[in-house]
């Protein structure tokens, strides 16, 4: 496990994370539902920055508020459905975390982030077109409560948890 990639994510709020948890598994295939609802923020940091990554997402966490987040809409991933997150705040750390580990990111993570949730994935396109729509007709934007990072290692499916760091800084 020490030489798996490392994941980060946004961490939801418990009431967020229940509401998209459930969304996952109504619609996500049952046997490739490895994961709860996540908002990923790297793929793949290499196992051997990870005491670097702890101390940067410690005083990120340490020092910033709760980063303000909105679901701003639905993403047709072609073979699954995702909603859009946006965040400047998010997006700000990200970029830093990025320019920290410049020359280690894979191509995926050096590519500015599309912040979303997938709630369906690995269906056929006209399952997911279905489902789109479903969801369309009843979206409502909405705020989304960000309390921290996570990072976990990849382990080819499921992921295994490495830390947990929540957002205590002051209001901006």
């Amino acid at each position: 496990m020490e030489n798996a990639p490392v994941i980060l994510t946004a961490t939801m709020a418990a009431a967020d994370q229940m509401f998209f948890n459930r969304l996952r598994q109504a619609h996500f295939p049952a046997e490739r539902n490895f994961l709860d609802a996540h908002i990923t923020l790297f793929h793949h940091l290499p196992p051997m920055a990870l005491p670097e990554i702890k101390a940067r997402i410690a005083a990120f966490t340490r020092e910033l508020p709760p980063p303000v987040a909105a679901v701003t809409g639905l993403i047709n991933l072609g073979r699954g459905v995702a909603y859009r997150v946006e965040s400047a705040d998010l997006m700000a750390i990200r970029d830093d975390l990025a320019e920290a580990f410049h020359g280690l990111l894979m191509p995926q993570d050096q590519a500015r982030s599309r912040l979303h949730i997938t709630v369906q994935n690995k269906v056929k396109s006209a399952e997911a077109r279905t489902l789109l729509a479903q969801l369309s007709k009843g979206f409502v934007e909405r705020t989304l409560a960000i309390c921290g990072i996570s990072a976990f290692h990849y382990l080819g499916g499921p992921w295994a948890p490495v830390g947990q760091w929540q957002f205590r800084g002051k209001s901006r």
